[in-house]
């Protein structure tokens, strides 16, 4: 590869070095950003619709059936809408506790998230982790691809502060439980609870809510009725969080499944299986804004 001649090279270093070059090249740089974000706004969706109608096919239901029509597939999508009454306030707790417990306190980025998530994918050299709170889950699942490339990242974050400032927290939440997938094709909270556990969502146990939480970050791998580890594993940890913060009593657990303790002959300990490990912190800070039900709000981060 030949180098620039000298002269010419020395010639542009003069000419980047002028303080009127360099002003206009400033001029420019922003010129260019302004333009950019003209385009996101005018190509964004308005969020405005959201605060009444319910949103219409998503992003993401569009994809899955692409997906069936590639592989010729006879799917459909599965969808029964539930205002935020409708839905267990358990299950509400639950999914706070499992994807995003500063919910409530946050204006739509956990920066503290962000954090941790460019650390690993630094220590990874990968672009795996995103640290994104429900808002932002619900700006991807309403209107973008799954992709990670930063230019949808960046249209990620545009929505997301959109939604932040048009919509009720509630209502973003309300939205989120009735678009989020629960399986292959199946969307919402009711549709949800309908097929892994033949009830509706305003029927959920505590258990039950957690198992269906737990599935959230893959669930079309997971099966919340199943008996896989993960799901065990990770819903117990749910379900621990909600004994522990007072969301659901103690003894919860006993009363709705142990046996029948005539027919046993025996009764375990009040309690005795709901013990928090030791080193799962306690912190009960109030919330500025409750969701439906009388149950308590909890911004502890699930570890």
């Amino acid at each position: 590869m030949k180098l620039m001649p000298r002269t010419l090279r020395n010639y542009l270093n003069g000419i980047s070095a002028s303080p009127f070059v360099t002003k206009h090249r400033a001029v420019a740089v922003i010129a260019i950003i302004g333009v950019l974000i003209g385009v996101f706004a005018i190509t964004l969706p308005d969020v405005k619709k959201l605060k009444k109608a319910r949103p219409g096919k998503t992003a993401m239901m569009e994809l899955r059936e692409k997906e069936w029509a590639d592989k010729k597939i006879k799917r459909r999508v599965t969808q029964e809408w539930a205002p935020l009454s409708s839905v267990s306030p358990y299950l509400i707790k639950a999914v706070l506790i499992a994807e995003d417990d500063n919910f409530w306190q946050h204006e739509g980025f956990d920066y503290e998230g962000m954090i941790e998530a460019m650390e690993k994918n630094i220590s990874s050299m990968k672009f795996k982790a995103g640290g994104s709170t429900i808002s932002q889950q619900l700006a991807k699942n309403l209107y973008l691809s799954p992709s990670k490339n930063p230019l949808r990242k960046f249209r990620e974050a545009v929505i997301t502060w959109r939604m932040e400032q048009t919509l009720s927290k509630k209502r973003i939440l309300e939205i989120y439980l009735n678009v989020a997938e629960w399986g292959d094709g199946i969307f919402g909270a009711e549709a949800a609870s309908r097929r892994w556990f033949g009830k509706s969502a305003s029927e959920l146990t505590p258990i039950e809510a957690a198992r269906l939480a737990a599935v959230l970050p893959n669930p079309r791998k997971y099966d919340p009725s199943g008996t896989q580890r993960y799901v065990e594993k990770r819903s117990e940890l749910i379900y621990t969080i909600m004994v522990k913060r007072g969301i659901v009593p103690p003894d919860f657990e006993e009363i709705t499944s142990a046996p029948n303790s005539e027919e046993t002959g025996e009764a375990e300990t009040q309690g005795e299986k709901n013990t928090e490990p030791a080193a799962l912190p306690d912190k009960n800070a109030a919330s500025p804004e409750e969701a439906p039900g009388t149950l308590p709000n909890e911004p502890e981060p699930l570890k």
